[in-house]
C-alpha cells in the first residue's frame, strides 16, 4: 500500500493502491506515518500511483465504524497529518489525478503542495453527509482564506489544476512535481528544517481538531449506511 525509496537525495514515498485510488485504511495511515517519520533525507516526496493522488479515506473501512470508532479514525488522520506537517523533512506533494478528501487534507498537511495539469481537487465528502475530517476543516481556510475554504467544502465541486494554483491550493503546475522536490533538496538541509519549524509554528490546531473528530463520528453515525462499499 505504501513504497519507500531514495532516489537524488529524496525519499519518494509512493500510495500503491491503484484499485482503490490509494484510498487509505488505519493500517495504510500507519505505513505511511512510519514512511515519513522515518526518511532521513531533507527532503519527502510524497505521491500517488494509477494517475490519482489519492481518495482519502476508505469508506468500505468508515462505512462500519461505530461512533467511537468514527472518533478514532479521524484522530488517527489527524495524527498521521501531524506527523507529515511536523516532520524534519520538507515534505512535497505531487499531486497527478484525482485528490479527494482525505487525499486533499494529506497534500495540505505537505510543505509545498505542486501540482500536473491533470490533477484535480474536491472535498466531495459533503455530498454523502460527510466531510474531511483529518485536519481539514483547520488547515482549508489557514491555506486559501475562509471565503475559497467554504466554496470548496460546501459546494463539494471540483477543481482543476489551473483554479487550485489561483486559489493557493497548488505553489506550481509542471509536468513532473518531482522535480519541486529535487529543487528543494539541493538547498542547505539546516536552513530547510529552520524554515519549516518556523513557518509552521501555530500551537491552536489540537482544540479545533478535536472538535472536528466529535462531529465528524456523528455525521458517520448517521450516515454509515449510505457510504460506498
Amino acid at each position: 500500500m505504501i513504497r519507500s525509496e531514495v532516489d537524488d537525495g529524496v525519499t519518494l514515498v509512493t500510495l500503491d493502491r491503484p484499485s482503490r485510488r490509494n484510498a487509505l485504511t488505519p493500517e495504510g495511515l500507519d505505513a505511511l506515518a512510519a514512511a515519513v517519520d522515518d526518511a532521513d533525507t531533507p527532503v519527502v516526496y510524497l505521491t500517488g500511483t494509477g494517475g490519482a493522488f489519492s481518495a482519502g479515506a476508505d469508506f468500505s473501512v468508515v462505512a462500519d465504524l461505530d461512533r467511537e470508532g468514527a472518533k478514532e479514525f479521524a484522530r488517527h488522520g489527524q495524527r498521521v497529518a501531524r506527523t507529515i506537517e511536523t516532520a524534519e523533512s520538507v515534505v512535497v506533494a505531487g499531486i497527478d489525478g484525482p485528490a479527494r478528501g482525505g487525499g486533499v487534507e494529506l497534500a495540505l498537511a505537505c510543505d509545498i503542495r505542486v501540482a500536473t495539469p491533470e490533477a484535480t481537487f474536491a472535498e466531495t465528502g459533503v455530498a454523502l453527509g460527510l466531510f474531511g475530517a483529518w485536519g481539514g476543516t483547520v488547515r482549508l481556510p489557514r491555506v486559501l482564506g475562509e471565503g475559497e475554504a467554504m466554496d470548496l467544502a460546501l459546494s463539494g465541486r471540483v477543481v482543476d489544476a489551473d483554479e487550485a494554483l489561483r486559489m493557493g491550493l497548488v505553489s506550481r503546475v509542471v509536468d513532473d512535481p518531482r522535480t519541486v522536490a529535487v529543487e528543494v533538496a539541493a538547498n542547505e538541509p539546516d536552513a530547510l528544517t529552520v524554515l519549516k519549524r518556523r513557518m509552521r509554528d501555530d500551537a491552536k490546531r489540537e482544540v479545533q481538531e478535536s472538535r472536528e473528530a466529535a462531529v465528524f463520528a456523528d455525521l458517520v453515525e448517521e450516515h454509515a449506511d449510505d457510504l460506498p462499499s
